[in-house]
């Protein structure tokens, strides 16, 4: 049990194991029992089949570092015999699979999950928020999905995470926050959206922002911000808010005339907004006057029905005796063709 695997080091003193860069294919099943943390990165592992770790002999591991392996698959009951694990990294891992009962039927005590980069794949994106959002990680404070590329976030990926603290979105593509619903996270403190598409993030999209009353960090550097009539309750949000990291730096890159200002530092003069356009209620606007439109027509319409009702009669009456004689008309012609008698009549009176 004390023992060191051969392609490890292994030190007692800090409970600390180390498997870095050994072309490992799966998990070294002598890992001394008292490890605390745990580091297998840079190798081949491919996969986490159910039991990777042996039960009952790592009672104390915390922190577990599973960084650049290779990993794509990582099935039930992976992870289950950790009952320590508070810490987990799966970064830079190609994943496509992540099994929800990674961590078996009970959940775990999870506190730090990383997955930098590991999400790029939609399909495991969704098992992630279906395992976020089955309460099997109800402990977790910090989550790390930076540099993924996400366009938006699952409905419902955070509201499970009732604990949760540190939630980094780095380098993501998201455009808005709209879709994002911080209705679980409500003691969220630190919020990194840096490096990301929020450029235009527009009117109204900070609104979730106000919802996070214990946030205290919020990063939002190196955006590519457009400056124009969009860009002022961002602006307005900055100025009275504490929570901006590094908002001193936060510059525009578009319109050229604006280029390299920074957002502090911005009027209402310099955006040179009018009035702003409410799209939505334009159209409904554009529907009233069309619906009273229309009503006015109709009216009208019944108004001259009901004016010229006589004439209209009339007029009815009129059709109706031309189709009844056009109708006896066809009745006479039927009569003498079905009548040999009148036919031979017929043809005489025309000779």
């Amino acid at each position: 049990p004390g023992s060191c695997p051969a392609p490890c080091e292994c030190s007692e003193a800090a409970k600390t194991v180390k498997c870095v860069s050994r072309d490992l294919t799966a998990v070294p099943p002598n890992l001394p029992s008292y490890v605390r943390n745990l580091f297998i990165s840079g190798s081949r592992l491919g996969r986490l089949p159910p039991g990777a770790f042996p039960a009952r002999r790592l009672p104390d591991l915390r922190a577990l570092n599973l960084s650049g392996n290779h990993l794509r698959a990582v099935e039930a009951g992976a992870l289950a015999a950790l009952p320590a694990l508070r810490q987990l990294d799966l970064s830079a891992n190609p994943l496509v699979s992540l099994s929800p009962q990674a961590f078996g039927e009970e959940g775990s005590p999870l506190e730090e999950l990383a997955l930098r980069g590991a999400l790029r794949d939609h399909g495991v994106l969704l098992s992630v928020a279906a395992m976020l959002q089955s309460g099997a990680l109800r402990n977790l404070s910090r989550l790390d999905l930076a540099d993924n590329g996400l366009l938006l976030l699952p409905s419902g990926l955070l509201a499970a995470l009732l604990a949760l603290r540190r939630l980094d979105l780095g380098g993501s593509s998201l455009v808005g926050l709209q879709n994002v619903s911080f209705q679980g996270p409500g003691q969220l403190q630190s919020l990194n959206l840096s490096e990301g598409s929020l450029g235009v993030l527009r009117n109204g999209s900070s609104a979730p922002l106000h919802r996070l009353p214990a946030l205290r960090r919020l990063g939002l550097a190196r955006n590519t911000w457009v400056c124009d009539c969009t860009v002022e309750d961002l602006v307005a949000w900055l100025k009275e808010s504490d929570q901006g990291e590094g908002k001193e730096s936060l510059s525009c890159a578009y319109p050229d005339k604006m280029l390299g200002k920074t957002l502090l530092k911005i009027n209402g003069s310099d955006l040179n907004c009018s009035e702003p356009v409410d799209l939505p209620s334009q159209l409904q606007t554009s529907y009233v006057f069309l619906g009273i439109v229309l009503a006015l027509i109709g009216a009208i319409f019944l108004l001259v029905l009901y004016l010229n009702r006589k004439g209209i009669k009339k007029w009815m009456h009129n059709i109706r005796d031309a189709c009844r004689d056009h109708m006896e008309g066809y009745h006479y012609r039927y009569e003498i063709n079905a009548d040999p008698r009148l036919t031979n009549l017929s043809s005489n009176s025309d000779v």
